[in-house]
């Protein structure tokens, strides 16, 4: 089950995010209300579920639709979904401790915890680009950012969705094709800190990043590459974004 902010559920969460950052709760709340309603899977129901819950006063209310996020999460055997379980299952503790049931809260406490130390994630991995390589070649960090070209990265990213891969390719700096490569990290890896529990839960882009080399070991050629209209309005989004990157 693939992640896209294309997605018509996953953007009316990212339009009520928007709202929260300009100081519209209401009309947050509103937007995963709709969210909600038009989700029709279980990633989808995961997602709308999470985000009303934050915008209830009743911490029971709140409980209770974390216990829907939770029960959605749980159908859904998917490396997507797994990344948010520390972040759901903390805010499921942080429930019960304030309803004063401190064995779930100790309970939900132990498998966040149990979840943040054991990343599920192996793969396929993927890297978009518009350079033109070859199996064995090997992708180093040190290159500029494509979002702020004055900055040197320390680490090479890529991510387990091929789309996502297409994505960065016609994100990236260069005119030449939109490429994405199959890698395999060299060295140890992490989650993207600059994606992972900022919007949404966990790390559902499954975005990763490592100070150590990419080896090339294939080419993948039927991923999606996003429409005109959706790319230009991602690019000005980019553009427009202030926070800074975690490097």
């Amino acid at each position: 089950m693939e992640f896209s902010p294309f997605n018509p559920v996953i953007k009316l969460c990212l339009q009520g995010m928007t709202m929260e950052e300009t100081g519209d709760p209401e009309a947050a709340a509103r937007l995963f209300s709709e969210a909600w309603d038009k989700a029709e899977n279980d990633l989808e129901k995961f997602l709308a579920a999470y985000y009303l819950a934050k915008h209830q006063k009743n911490v029971q209310h709140k409980l209770d639709w974390l216990e829907t996020a939770l029960h959605h999460a749980l159908q859904i055997n998917d490396d997507t979904v797994k990344s948010a379980f520390p972040a759901l299952y903390s805010a499921l503790a942080a429930c019960y401790e304030h309803l004063g049931d401190s064995e779930k809260s100790k309970h939900n406490r132990e498998l966040a915890a149990l979840f943040q130390r054991n990343p599920s994630d192996k793969g396929p991995f993927y890297h978009g680009t518009k350079s033109d390589l070859k199996v064995g070649d090997l992708l180093t960090p040190g290159g500029n950012s494509n979002y702020k070209s004055e900055l040197v990265m320390n680490h090479i990213y890529f991510t387990a969705l091929p789309n996502g891969a297409g994505l960065a390719a016609a994100l990236a700096k260069g005119t030449g094709t939109e490429r994405v490569y199959i890698v395999e990290p060299a060295g140890a890896y992490e989650n993207d800190p600059n994606l992972t529990d900022k919007k949404f839960p966990g790390n559902p882009t499954r975005s990763y990043r490592s100070a150590e080399p990419l080896r090339i070991i294939g080419e993948l050629t039927d991923w999606v590459r996003p429409g005109a209209e959706e790319l230009q309005k991602f690019r000005a989004k980019l553009e427009n974004n202030k926070g800074e990157i975690i490097n």
